[in-house]
């Protein structure tokens, strides 16, 4: 088997699977929130996204690690939005809880702070409005990237959120699930032009840049039989993310590079991550 990280609550894991009971979804396509569940070492997951999930493995051992290393710099990145005064963060694409959630990582620094969760995947909202705290500044709802428009519309986001103020708008590990054909980079420059000045947008996208042909090839048609194919993206696509925003310091680079802060690194990275803040 690949390299994950385990977990090693198994009580743990059979109270949440009670918990989910209910959740309706076929359970024989791979979903690639469960999958990244998996590799996490979590327990929102069915039979099929494991398989899928260890197929990957077996192409790219370190994907559990890349996949913590992910989740390190969304803490990071949320933990610094604090530190300059944003109390309002919008996570588009936040898939299943796990742990180290953004409202979690962000009330240590500001207590009042609102959280609006992002998904459009039923099963991940389900998940999420069964887990996460009702205390009326954490919020879920269903929406959709590629339709900016209508999630921005909705009436939860907009009792939640006020858009004339700064938000933290947080695209981590989602974008790479959005084809070109639908534009994602007119998508994310609406939500950027529907946020105030002195808003922040931190990305996190995964990338094949030096990866072996083949080993990628192999690891891209293991998710096109998921609910959503991968699109991986070179340097310079994801950069076109940040548009418009003033790219903080060290830029977009590798996810274990963005500002590390004596955490264990492992500095195993599949993907480039950046923050910018709004002209």
């Amino acid at each position: 088997m690949g390299k994950r990280i385990t977990d090693t609550s198994g009580q743990r894991c059979v109270a949440q699977s009670a918990r989910h009971q209910g959740v309706t979804e076929a359970e024989t396509r791979p979903n690639v929130a469960r999958m990244y569940d998996y590799y996490l070492g979590g327990c929102h997951n069915f039979a099929a996204d494991r398989a899928a999930a260890e197929e990957v493995l077996k192409i790219f051992p370190d994907t559990g690690v890349a996949a913590q290393t992910n989740r390190a710099f969304l803490r990071r990145a949320v933990r610094w939005a604090a530190e300059q005064g944003i109390r309002q963060f919008l996570d588009v694409g936040a898939g299943l809880p796990t742990q180290g959630n953004v409202h979690e990582v962000v009330r240590a620094v500001a207590p009042d702070a609102r959280v609006v969760y992002v998904d459009h995947d039923e099963v991940a909202v389900a998940y999420a409005r069964r887990l996460l705290p009702t205390d009326g500044r954490t919020v879920v709802l269903r929406g959709d990237l590629r339709r900016p428009d209508e999630m921005l519309a909705d009436p939860l986001l907009r009792a939640t959120v006020d858009l004339t103020e700064p938000v933290a708008l947080l695209l981590v590990a989602v974008l790479h699930f959005v084809p070109d054909a639908d534009d994602p980079w007119a998508a994310v420059a609406r939500l950027r032009d529907a946020t105030a000045r002195g808003s922040m947008l931190a990305v996190s996208h995964l990338t094949l840049d030096g990866a072996p042909p083949l080993p990628a090839q192999a690891g891209t048609a293991v998710y096109r039989r998921s609910s959503a194919p991968l699109v991986p993206r070179t340097h310079a696509e994801v950069a076109r993310f940040l548009d418009g925003y003033d790219v903080v310091e060290p830029g977009l680079v590798r996810l274990a590079d963005w500002r590390p802060d004596g955490e264990p690194r492992a500095a195993v990275s599949h993907g480039y991550g950046g923050v910018g803040v709004r002209r």
